[in-house]
């Protein structure tokens, strides 16, 4: 696994909407405040052209999106990647990225949702780390909450252990200032599936949003196999969340990864939260894991901190990683190895 080299100051972060971009009044504040928070911080940042332009669901055609992405690999002075936002799209990009560029100018991607599509394909076809972690606008809040710390942390090189958080935010906050912190709302709870009193995995983690790898499964962007045969010896951690996705569709698309061969030597599952939760048969999440991942007989950890939910644990696609969950509290602690 290659790990890219972290940041230091003097050095930039570049900023790419490779899905869509942002156009809110509110969302810019926060934008122009996390650049100005990181600046003093002594970060330099660049921006490319369509981080501020949203068409349609797309801050830019699919050809022009992957070149701002690759204007940002070549750049000798950007040392991360940091993403301006989801969306719905970023799939449209990849006939038009040169992974070689890519590979050949190795640079940590950080991103969640959509832009697993570039971070899931980064770890398992390149063999580069990538980070699973908040957009760049959660640097624009006031205070910085704990897991932002974390982050930044983690991107400097410091590989801290993470450890869940008290309690979290359980639904979308609408913005009055743009600088918003956290509603912290509801109390942290991670749960052993199967009822372990304690769960203890090791392994290489993989993962991301289970909408993205949906699309993803069966393509010519699927490297999945190639991957999880190379670091066997390992076991492999599966780190899965959901956006939109119904207990039906989860059910069903779980079943399509197991049959595709996804789940051959894992040791484990995490999964984060999920941001909504909507069933026609009343199934609820818990229920459709246990149904979809039973007879892997492996452990289960649910309700984890990470996903779209908030405030969210920082994860290294590709790193080994140590896992435990007990007693509702969990930690994270991650090799670069």
């Amino acid at each position: 696994m290659l790990y890219p080299e972290f940041i230091t100051k003097g050095k930039s972060i570049g900023v790419t909407s490779p899905s869509d971009g942002k156009t809110d009044k509110l969302d810019l504040i926060r934008l122009d405040n996390a650049y100005k928070k990181l600046k003093n911080l002594g970060y330099e940042i660049v921006e490319t052209p369509n981080v501020r332009k949203s068409i349609k669901g797309r801050s830019a055609n699919a050809k022009s999106r992957a070149k701002y992405l690759e204007d940002l690999f070549q750049d000798n002075n950007v040392k991360v990647i940091i993403s301006a936002g989801g969306g719905d799209f970023l799939v449209e990009i990849l006939p038009y990225i040169n992974f070689d560029t890519i590979k050949n100018n190795p640079k940590w991607f950080c991103g969640f949702s959509d832009n697993t599509a570039i971070s899931f394909i980064l770890t398992t076809k390149l063999d580069i780390a990538s980070l699973y972690s908040d957009n760049i606008s959660c640097f624009g809040m006031e205070p910085w909450h704990e897991s932002i710390n974390n982050y930044l942390k983690i991107l400097q090189g410091d590989i801290i252990e993470q450890s869940n958080f008290t309690k979290y935010q359980s639904s979308y906050s609408e913005y009055k200032t743009g600088l918003e912190s956290y509603t912290l709302d509801k109390e942290v709870s991670w749960n052993n599936l199967n009822n372990e009193k304690t769960i203890n995995l090791e392994g290489r983690l993989i993962g991301g949003c289970l909408d993205v790898l949906l699309n993803l499964v069966g393509t010519k962007y699927d490297y999945v196999k190639e991957f999880i045969e190379k670091y066997k010896n390992d076991g492999i951690i599966w780190f899965l969340e959901s956006c939109e996705l119904t207990s039906e569709q989860l059910i069903r698309g779980l079943w399509q990864l197991k049959e595709a061969g996804w789940f051959k030597y894992t040791k484990g599952f995490i999964f984060g939260r999920p941001i909504l939760e909507k069933s026609y048969y009343s199934i609820n999440y818990e229920e459709a894991l246990k149904e979809s991942l039973q007879d892997l007989n492996v452990p289960i950890i649910t309700s984890a901190c990470f996903g779209h939910t908030s405030p969210k644990i920082t994860i290294i696609n590709g790193s080994y990683a140590k896992i435990t969950s007990q007693n509702k509290k969990g930690t994270i602690k991650m090799q670069l190895k």
